[in-house]
């Protein structure tokens, strides 16, 4: 059972400290449910409160009285003590998303999703630098067959939101992640590889979930200027405080 399905009845005992503010958290709560609630942003990229965690990307890593856990998974409990915004994490998640740009093909100029990409947004969060590894350049494809519907595997940054929509909302199993290390990648689940060959639509919550610009729809690229979006006009964090419950 996904974790927003927990009790609605806040916690009434004492909460846990987060940067050295008090926070109330509900039962079941991770830490990052209970920040997200109260207008605390932790950073992230593979969560989204419509969906239990999945705590692949690692960018939500907190220290929790002393020792790392992701604060997308780890319980929140009365008394603990989490520090997030710190120098040594910070420095951690630039790293994170210098690894993710560089092992994709992420060229935020000519893409579609520039402004509303939650990998750059959080990059310019972080105030990540340029890369500090070299490109890995992969050669990936694009899967334009479907007619409503562009796949780029290029920007695919393996978060497994567009699985867990397509599985749990849809109810198709359009995607899967394979292979291992450096070899995982997105899958498609039809007998050609191909998003055509599914049953896939437009409306379906996996065509848009996607945090970043792999999955787009056909036939509406720029209709909001660049200037206009999402994060050009506030910043990631400011979006998350403005967007909690």
């Amino acid at each position: 059972m996904s974790d927003d399905l927990a009790s609605p009845d806040a916690h009434t005992g004492p909460g846990f400290t987060l940067d050295g503010e008090d926070l109330a958290f509900k039962p079941g709560d991770t830490i990052l449910q209970a920040a997200h609630r109260a207008s605390r942003y932790i950073p992230h990229l593979c969560w989204h409160p419509a969906f239990a965690a999945h705590g692949s990307c690692r960018l939500c890593t907190v220290q929790i009285d002393g020792r790392s856990g992701a604060a997308c998974t780890v319980r929140a409990a009365a008394g603990l003590t989490v520090e997030s915004n710190t120098d040594a994490l910070n420095g951690h998640r630039k790293t994170l998303l210098q690894m993710l740009f560089v092992e994709g093909n992420h060229f935020c100029p000519s893409c579609e999703k520039s402004g509303h990409c939650l990998l750059q947004a959080t990059a310019y969060q972080m105030g990540m630098e340029g890369p500090h590894f070299e490109a890995f350049y992969p050669a990936r494809p694009v899967d334009a067959s479907h007619p409503d519907i562009l796949l780029d595997f290029n920007r695919c940054i393996l978060c497994g939101l567009c699985v867990r929509a397509s599985r749990d909302v849809d109810g198709k199993n359009v995607f899967a992640i394979g292979g291992h290390g450096i070899d995982t990648h997105l899958l498609v689940n039809s007998a050609s590889g191909r998003l055509a060959d599914t049953a896939m639509a437009l409306g379906d919550r996996a065509a848009n979930i996607c945090p970043v610009g792999s999955i787009l729809p056909k036939r509406r690229g720029f209709v909001i200027p660049i200037g206009q979006r999402q994060y050009d006009t506030q910043s990631v964090a400011e979006q998350e405080e403005r967007q909690a419950p």
